[in-house]
Formats: C-alpha cells, sequence, structure tokens
C-alpha cells in the first residue's frame, strides 16, 4: 500500500519532509514533486534500495538514474575530476532543469550509472524536492515516478495511476511547472553534447560552451549510456500514435482525412492538437485533446504528458497529433519527447 501524503508545494511542512526523509534513509521508494516532473526517489548511496527503483518501474538495468542533490557544493559526493565548467554551469542554472554528466565518484554503486563511469547529477528547483533532498541528509536517485517507457507524471494522480502498490510514499505538490524533464548535458566528451533537449535549450549553454553541440551519440555495445531518456521509443502512450507535420493547411487536411477514414471503418481515432484547432476535430468526431494555444510552448509542456494520458484513457485505437518543429525555446524539447513517444512514426505532408 503506497501512503500518500499532501504537501505544501511554496513551503513543505517540516513534519511530512522529515517522514520522508526517514523513508528515505531507511531504504524505502519516495516519490516527490521537481519542477520538471514527479520522481521516484531512492538514498542514491544504497544499492539496495536503487534496485527497488528498477523493480517498481519495471525498467531495464542499462537506463541510469539521475542523481539529485540539494546544492551544488555537494558535487563531489558523487563526482570526481570535476571541470571549471560544470561549476560555472552549476552557479548558472542550478538549482534548475540542467542535468551534468561527469565522471563518478567511487561512492555512486554501479547499479546507479549502469555500470558506467560517469553520473547524471542535478540539483532540483522545487521547494519539496531539496527540502526532502537535504533533510535526507544524502543524494538522491530518482528517475521519472512511472512505469518505464509511459508518459511521465506531473501530477500526484499519475504517480498513483502507475506505481500505486509499488512503492513506499507519494508526497502530493500538485502538479510539475515545468512538464519534462531537465536538459542533459555531457561533459565528459568533446566536444561536450546535449544528449536530451529541456528547457535550458542549447543557445543558453554556448553562451558558456560556445563549442556544444547536440544530438543522442551512437549507442555501443561495450559501452553504458550516459543518460537516461535515450531510447528511441520512450513517454509513450499504450496507443500507437502518429505525428503529423507540414504547413498547416496541408497537415490539417491530411489529419482531417485519416480520422474520416478511421471513422468509417468503425475505429476510434484520438486527437492531439492546438486549441484552435480542437473544435474542428471534434465535430469530425474525433476523441479530442487540446494541447495549448497555437506557438505556447511553455503551455503545451506543462499540459504534454497529461494529454497522452488523456487519450489512453479514451480508449482510442490510434493518436494523430500535430507535430511540433519550432527549434525555439520549449520547441526541441517537445519535439524530442512527442518523436519518441511516437517510436519516430512521422507524417510530413508536402
Amino acid at each position: 500500500m503506497t501512503r500518500t501524503l499532501p504537501v505544501d508545494p511554496r513551503s513543505p511542512q517540516p513534519d511530512v519532509i522529515s517522514r520522508a526523509a526517514q523513508c528515505l534513509r531507511d531504504g524505502g521508494l519516495v516519490a516527490f514533486p521537481t519542477e520538471t516532473v514527479y520522481g521516484l526517489g531512492a538514498n542514491a548511496l544504497d544499492a539496495t534500495a536503487a534496485a527497488r527503483i528498477f523493480a517498481a518501474k519495471e525498467r531495464p538495468a542499462d537506463d541510469p538514474l539521475i542523481v539529485h542533490l540539494a546544492d551544488a557544493a555537494d558535487l563531489p559526493l558523487v563526482a570526481s575530476d570535476i571541470p571549471a565548467v560544470a561549476r560555472t554551469l552549476a552557479a548558472q542554472y542550478w538549482p534548475g532543469p540542467l542535468t551534468l554528466v561527469l565522471p563518478k565518484a567511487a561512492s555512486i554503486p554501479g547499479i546507479i550509472t549502469s555500470g558506467g563511469s560517469s553520473v547524471a547529477v542535478r540539483v532540483p528547483r522545487h521547494p519539496v524536492a531539496l527540502a526532502l533532498i537535504r533533510e535526507a541528509g544524502v543524494p538522491v536517485a530518482a528517475p521519472s515516478a512511472n512505469l518505464f517507457s509511459r508518459p511521465s507524471p506531473t501530477t500526484a494522480a499519475h504517480v498513483r495511476e502507475d506505481l500505486e502498490g509499488r512503492i513506499d510514499l507519494l508526497l502530493d505538490g500538485g502538479p510539475c511547472p515545468v512538464g519534462v524533464e531537465s536538459t542533459v548535458l555531457d561533459l565528459t566528451c568533446v566536444p561536450p553534447r546535449v544528449l536530451r533537449p529541456g528547457a535550458v535549450t542549447i543557445e543558453m549553454l554556448r553562451a558558456f560552451l560556445p563549442e556544444v553541440t547536440s544530438g543522442r551519440p551512437v549507442p555501443r555495445p561495450d559501452r553504458a549510456p550516459a543518460s537516461p531518456g535515450l531510447l528511441d521509443t520512450h513517454y509513450a502512450p499504450r496507443t500507437p500514435l502518429t505525428l503529423y507535420a507540414g504547413p498547416p493547411e496541408l497537415r490539417r487536411a491530411r489529419m482531417l482525412t485519416e480520422v474520416t477514414a478511421l471513422i468509417t471503418r468503425g475505429a476510434r481515432a484520438g486527437v492531439l492538437v492546438s486549441d484552435e484547432d480542437a473544435a474542428l476535430f471534434r465535430h469530425a468526431g474525433a476523441f479530442t485533446v487540446a494541447l495549448a494555444p497555437e506557438g505556447d510552448l511553455d503551455t503545451a509542456a506543462t499540459r504534454l504528458y497529461a494529454a497522452l494520458r488523456t487519450l489512453d484513457a479514451g480508449q482510442v485505437d490510434v493518436i494523430l497529433a500535430t507535430a511540433i518543429t519550432s527549434d525555439d525555446h520549449m520547441g526541441a524539447a517537445l519535439s524530442d519527447r512527442l518523436t519518441r513517444a511516437a517510436s519516430g512514426r512521422v507524417v510530413t505532408v508536402h
């Protein structure tokens, strides 16, 4: 049975935080809000506790975990050979949605890094997460608090949907304000590489690292991944999803044609589109979820995973969604998440 404790997201109650911190120190699993998504935390120095994360999430052992700290000053607890630029970036973006990949310290069990020599680390920007890690007194390993490959949880209800009975404690601090996972920057390679886009964009990083590049490295069977979230299929609803890209009028017409054909065949079509397009697809008979006003990428980010879960709950046979093609601000992060939620299925209309 998973115990849920409400917690004030702005001013966490000390007694609630104390109970959750004791659970972590005792080897338990605690789900808690961060500014990005809900994390599933365990003592990062305890290999047995970390193994419980993999079991609860049904996560493969070759997908490493991100370690969360309460303060950048604690970096030497989990990382070694820390370059000066890491401290510069930490001073600029921590607490916040930036994860740095660094050489790991000997204190970090191999299960955390999937046997690799580097560790992914960040300091979250959420009062509940910071209070919990500080009170626990240990680094906290915390992937997203969901079943492996499912859309990440941005509310406590999403956590319960996936992990009820699998974890010890859930801190319900309301919805997560950012809505997509942190940017991951690998500082162990030359040039440094953004492995996963997020709210800290590559343009922001270039102010400190002009040579930074982006894109997932080619997988090597002899080397563990440096970061979680690098699989071709991830963040995915159970229902098959296809993205549609191209000029708005052509893309909209193609999606309407597909929806009509599906409904004619007796299939139930789900659609994920902008607020402006939602009425059109509802009128066509599709189970429609409006993601955000056109071009409002921040709102789209906060709603994305909830929208995918709503479409799954609608028991549709297929999902058609508008692709995000902008690279501005949150555009790269949203495009990355949607493309992998669709397992790369993108129809480009000309």
